[in-house]
C-alpha cells in the first residue's frame, strides 16, 4: 500500500487529462444505470480495500465541517459549538470550517479515527463514489483519485465498464 501510495499522485496526474475527458462525455450523456453502475464498483471496491491500512485521507487532507457536525462533535467532547471551532478549526478561502492543520487531529498512530461514530459528514461520504449523480461531482472525483487508491482504482474501472 505504501509504495502504491507514493506513486499515487504521479498516477492521478498521468490519467488527469484521460478522466477529465472521460468525465466531461459522462455530463453530457451518462448511462441510465448510473447509479447502480457506481454503487455496484463502490461496494466491488471497498471489499478489496481496508481504509485503515492507508487513512491517506485523514493524513493529507481535511474535511468540511457543517454546522451539524460542528454540533454534533463538539456536544460529543461537552464543548460549546464555539469552544469546539475556536480550538480544532479555521475558517478557508471559501469561507468553510476546516481542520486548523493536517493530518487530522482526531487520527491515532494505527490510523483509527477517535471521533468516527461522530465524524463530519464529509468523512462519512469520503471518497464520495457511492454518491447519486455521481458525473456532478467530477471535479471533486478527479481531486480525490490522487489521495485515495480505492477512488482511483473505481474511477478506472468505470472506464473499462462505461463506454
Amino acid at each position: 500500500m505504501d509504495d502504491f501510495l507514493k506513486q499515487l499522485p504521479k498516477l492521478a496526474k498521468d490519467k488527469h487529462n484521460e478522466n477529465k475527458k472521460f468525465f466531461a462525455k459522462l455530463k453530457k450523456k451518462a448511462p441510465k444505470n448510473m447509479d447502480y453502475i457506481m454503487q455496484e464498483l463502490h461496494e466491488e471496491e471497498f471489499e478489496r480495500t481496508d481504509c485503515l491500512t492507508c487513512a491517506n485521507c485523514c493524513k493529507t487532507t481535511g474535511p468540511l465541517f457543517t454546522n451539524a457536525d460542528i454540533e454534533r462533535i463538539a456536544k460529543h467532547f461537552r464543548l460549546k459549538p464555539q469552544q469546539f471551532i475556536d480550538q480544532y478549526l479555521r475558517v478557508d478561502e471559501d469561507n468553510d470550517y476546516v481542520l486548523q492543520e493536517v493530518p487530522c487531529t482526531f487520527l491515532d498512530s494505527e490510523n483509527y479515527c477517535m471521533i468516527y461514530d461522530v465524524r463530519p459528514k464529509a468523512c462519512r461520504e469520503f471518497p464520495h463514489t457511492d454518491r447519486k449523480k455521481f458525473q456532478q461531482i467530477s471535479n471533486l472525483t478527479l481531486k480525490n483519485v490522487a489521495i485515495c487508491p480505492a477512488a482511483y482504482n473505481i474511477v478506472e474501472e468505470m472506464k473499462k465498464t462505461i463506454k
